[in-house]
């Protein structure tokens, strides 16, 4: 990572996609039916991967870009549990609920905002439906710190919860007030001796890089800092600078926010960093110890990304439940709403709360498995492509080959033997050369406001 021309690099920070899946959200349509989507759940006989969204949090972290209510009502959460419960009723009437589970991931919003009874409540209604739990499935939450005690944790150890997901994002103070998110080392050491004492063996960490203030001497500080939470997994992020869709964005100068080239010195850094403590990069943003499962996933070439970041657990048709939570099977993408009025009212209704999605051709169905084997493997094996798909990889991708030269020529990529590799600098551009895969990219060139920032 010391030979990286930052410079160089800096000129190719452009509007991208993150490839949390393909094709993206924004091709999400109408066109995609309530009945296409029913269709699709009742004839799966895939393994199920559960994901529920607690959209709820006390206050704004102005960096977020999530789907988040902001409340400190209790009957608002109360209230969306009864919800949950009508939604799981739907959808069980829609599915085998015998089909195996094997992944189960709580996201927000702030999860751990619900009292111990709560999340008890929840987890205990989805198991009364779905009831064939495998004995090696991935049970996960993500957890803010400043949100959590040890009656939450006593409920995740009585459900068999595995994984463990702590937002920091950043240690340095300065840092901290400007996107309105104050939390202590202390406290974040706290929490995560807390899991460890419960026999949470998989603790993630989640930092972002690109914030206001942010400097590399001031990241290379955090990652100091954060050696003392001997996480398992870290996953380091670009700060997606999305204003014109989050409102608390606007409240950044943007003078603050480091620049191209200062983000890709933290990120070199970072990269270098975590090697150096033993960690190893896994897909575009995340490290892991060489004894965690995602390696053993590499290795077979089983490793997955969805929305929920990198797993092992592939193939799994992955159902959102509740406020805006988004669901994937082979072949389709389906989403939830976003309004919480239209959220009830289609529940009351009898429907489960789908609005929009997407159903795959078989273009895109190619290209979704070539661009999510680049961002989890940084290479494509190019004969299992033609193999799976039965297509010729030069002739199929002859444009998008031709758009990679320039990353060819500057020894970014290589294709030789049969495999698109990345090179360890490439790795930091690999959205970009995800991109020329996208049959949609066109329709965005000139658009400044479809992406964040790629660097």
């Amino acid at each position: 990572m010391s030979n990286i021309d930052l410079e160089k690099f800096a000129k190719y920070s452009k509007a991208g996609p993150r490839y949390t899946s393909y094709p993206t959200a924004l091709e999400f349509n109408d066109d995609f039916k309530y009945d296409d989507y029913i269709k699709f759940l009742e004839n799966s006989d895939e393994k199920i991967s559960l994901y529920i969204h607690l959209p709820f949090c006390r206050s704004a972290c102005y960096f977020c870009g999530c789907n988040v209510v902001f409340t400190s009502k209790e009957e608002k959460l109360s209230r969306y549990i009864e919800y949950l419960k009508k939604e799981i009723d739907i959808l069980a009437s829609h599915i085998d609920t015998n089909r195996e589970v094997i992944q189960f991931h709580f996201g927000g919003g702030t999860p751990t905002f619900y009292k111990a009874f709560e999340l008890d409540e929840i987890v205990t209604y989805v198991k009364s439906k779905f009831t064939n739990w495998s004995s090696e499935a991935e049970i996960s939450c993500e957890i803010d710190p400043r949100f959590f005690n040890e009656e939450q944790m006593k409920v995740f150890k009585k459900h068999g919860f595995n994984r463990i997901s702590f937002g920091v994002q950043d240690l340095d103070e300065k840092v901290q007030k400007e996107i309105h998110r104050v939390q202590p080392l202390a406290l974040t050491k706290n929490a995560v001796e807390l899991a460890r004492k419960y026999g949470i063996n998989s603790i993630n960490v989640d930092f972002i890089y690109g914030l206001p203030y942010q400097t590399l001497e001031s990241f290379k500080k955090t990652l100091e800092l954060s050696t003392t939470l001997n996480p398992d997994r870290v996953a380091v992020f670009n700060y997606a600078h999305v204003p014109w869709l989050m409102k608390t964005m606007r409240k950044f100068d943007e003078t603050t926010l480091p620049s191209p080239d200062v983000k890709l010195q933290i990120f070199s850094h970072t990269i270098k960093f975590f090697e150096d403590k033993g960690y190893k990069m896994v897909g575009m943003d995340h490290f892991a110890k060489p004894q965690d499962e995602l390696f053993g996933a590499i290795e077979k070439g089983e490793l997955h990304r969805n929305f929920q970041g990198y797993t092992t657990k592939g193939g799994a048709n992955l159902i959102g439940i509740g406020l805006t939570s988004i669901g994937e099977g082979s072949r389709y993408y389906a989403q939830n709403s976003k309004n919480m009025s239209e959220y009830e009212e289609m529940i009351d209704s009898g429907k489960l709360p789908f609005v929009r999605g997407v159903k795959l051709s078989d273009d895109d169905y190619i290209r979704k498995s070539v661009i999510m084997e680049l961002m989890a493997n940084f290479s494509i094996d190019i004969k299992r492509v033609e193999k799976e798909h039965k297509i010729d990889f030069n002739l199929y991708f002859k444009d998008t080959l031709e758009d990679l030269k320039e990353f060819e020529n500057a020894d970014i990529i290589s294709i030789k033997d049969n495999k698109l590799s990345v090179s360890q600098t490439g790795t930091l551009l690999i959205r970009n050369i995800a991109m020329p895969f996208d049959a949609y990219m066109n329709k965005y060139k000139n658009s400044k406001k479809s992406f964040s920032k790629t660097v």
